[in-house]
């Protein structure tokens, strides 16, 4: 029997988003403090924005306004990618910490891609 989805907060995707947005938050917690409006903000407000998106597209009631809602959410799995490729380049994030918060982006992209196409059927 299919689970029923009462809320976005039944989906899986929405509860990965989360977690990104956490794993986010505990790596740019030791960013160095000139960055605390810069870099760490940014990679904050992106990450936060993927769970945001999700949830608010869900909340909508129609399949057209969550897919558009899941394509920001894919722009700031975008933004999150290409900020962190960053913060390790300035020495903020080791190269493994930064390959398996990548991973966990590429998941949640291929999740995001697949409900965006359940939901053209």
């Amino acid at each position: 029997m299919p689970e029923t989805i009462r809320s976005y907060r039944d989906l899986r995707i929405w509860q990965h988003g989360i977690e990104l947005a956490k794993e986010v938050y505990r790596l740019t917690a030791r960013f160095p403090p000139e960055e605390t409006y810069g870099l760490t903000s940014q990679l904050r407000r992106a990450a936060v924005s993927v769970p945001s998106n999700i949830a608010e597209g869900q909340s909508r009631g129609k399949a057209g306004d969550f897919s558009r809602f899941l394509r920001i959410s894919l722009g700031s799995l975008s933004e999150v990618d290409t900020q962190l490729v960053i913060a390790c380049e300035l020495g903020y994030l080791a190269e493994a910490e930064r390959d398996k918060i990548i991973e966990d982006i590429a998941s949640l992209k291929k999740m995001t891609y697949t409900l965006i196409n359940r939901l053209a059927k």
